[in-house]
C-alpha cells in the first residue's frame, strides 16, 4: 500500500509531531514546506534563491515557487514509496497545483487528514510555548515546563515567548487560517479524500486514530 498523505490543520494542531513519528514508522519522508524553504535557501538552488528573496522581506513565497520545491522534493528516491505532506497545501489553488503535479507523475493522494482541535486548546498550546534565548530549546508553560521557571534546563538561558505566540496574534493567525482553509477543505471533501482525525489526546492516541484512518495495522 502506498502512503501518499496530506496532513492539514491549524497552527498548533500537532501535525508536525505526528508526521515525524509516522514518517519514521512508515519509512517515508515528512515533507514540510517550511523546512524545504529553509533548506533550499541554504543550499542556494535556483528555486531556493527565489524563495529566499521573498523570505528575507517577510513576504509570502509565491505558490509557483512552493510547488516547484514540492516537485523537486517528491522526485527524490526516498519519496518513491510515499510521503507525508505536512501543512501543505494551504489553499485550494495550491491543492489544484498539487493535483496537477501528481497527475503528471501518474500518482494520486491516498488520503487527506484534517486535525480537529478546539480553538481554546489551540490558543492554550500556542500561547504557552516558550523558547530559550541562548540554545533555542523549546518548552511549554503547562505541558512541558522547565524545572526552574523562566530558565532553560539545558543551559540556564532565559526563556521567552515569541511575538507570534502572544494571544492577540495567535487569534489573528487562527482567523486567517480558518478563512483561508475553508475552501481547501471543501475541495478535498468534494473529492471524497478528506478524513477528520482528533487532534486532542495523547500523541499515542492521535497516532492510533491516524493509522486507522489510512488503513494501517494498529498494534494492540
Amino acid at each position: 500500500m502506498s502512503l501518499r498523505l496530506v496532513f492539514l490543520g491549524p497552527p498548533g494542531a500537532g501535525k508536525g509531531t505526528q508526521a515525524r513519528e509516522l514518517a519514521r514508522e512508515w519509512r517515508v519522508p515528512q515533507v514540510s514546506t517550511g523546512d524545504m524553504l529553509r533548506e533550499a535557501a541554504a543550499a542556494g538552488t535556483a528555486l531556493g534563491r527565489e524563495a529566499k528573496r521573498f523570505m528575507d522581506t517577510g513576504a509570502l513565497v509565491p505558490d509557483e515557487v512552493v510547488i516547484g520545491l514540492v516537485a523537486e522534493r517528491l522526485d527524490r528516491p526516498d519519496a518513491r514509496e510515499g510521503f507525508i505532506l505536512d501543512g501543505f497545501p494551504r489553499t485550494a489553488a495550491q491543492a489544484e497545483a498539487l493535483d496537477g503535479l501528481l497527475h503528471r507523475r501518474a500518482l494520486e493522494l491516498d488520503r487527506v487528514l484534517y486535525f480537529q482541535v478546539s480553538r481554546d486548546e489551540l490558543i492554550r498550546r500556542l500561547t504557552g510555548r516558550r523558547t530559550c534565548r541562548q540554545c533555542g530549546t523549546g518548552y511549554h508553560a503547562t505541558s512541558a515546563p522547565p524545572r526552574v521557571p523562566g530558565r532553560c534546563d539545558r543551559c540556564g538561558g532565559e526563556l521567552y515567548q515569541r511575538e507570534d505566540d502572544a494571544e492577540a496574534t495567535v487569534s489573528r493567525r487562527l482567523d486567517v487560517y480558518e478563512t483561508q482553509t475553508a475552501p481547501l477543505l471543501d475541495y478535498y471533501r468534494a473529492r471524497g479524500a478528506l478524513t477528520p482525525v482528533p487532534g486532542e489526546g495523547s500523541v499515542a492516541e492521535i497516532g492510533t486514530a491516524i493509522r486507522r484512518a489510512v488503513g494501517q495495522t494498529v498494534s494492540p
